[in-house]
């Protein structure tokens, strides 16, 4: 993993730990972060990171509140924290 890969997916997770449990954060808002007013550019590099996050089992990409397969998901999503059974 390269160095901006690795910063992606540290900010997802730093944002996601400032959530409620449960709660889940947009891709756009890690790439505002990292990005500046060159946001949009990040927004593939910052999905492309969920998507290793979610085969880590760290997190899950959703739609409607439902935990979707990041290889098909189309559209907008949000991440969150892998939802655990207890």
């Amino acid at each position: 993993m390269s160095e901006p890969e690795g910063r992606i997916e540290s900010s997802i997770i730093s944002l996601l730990a400032q959530r409620a449990t449960g709660a889940s954060i947009c891709p756009s808002e890690v790439a505002r972060q990292l990005g500046g007013e060159d946001w949009r550019s990040m927004m593939e590099p910052v999905r492309a990171a969920a998507r290793r996050l979610v085969a880590a089992g760290d997190v899950e990409i959703t739609q409607g509140g439902e935990a979707v397969d990041p290889e098909t998901a189309r559209g907008p999503i949000r991440i969150r924290r892998m939802q655990r059974s207890p």
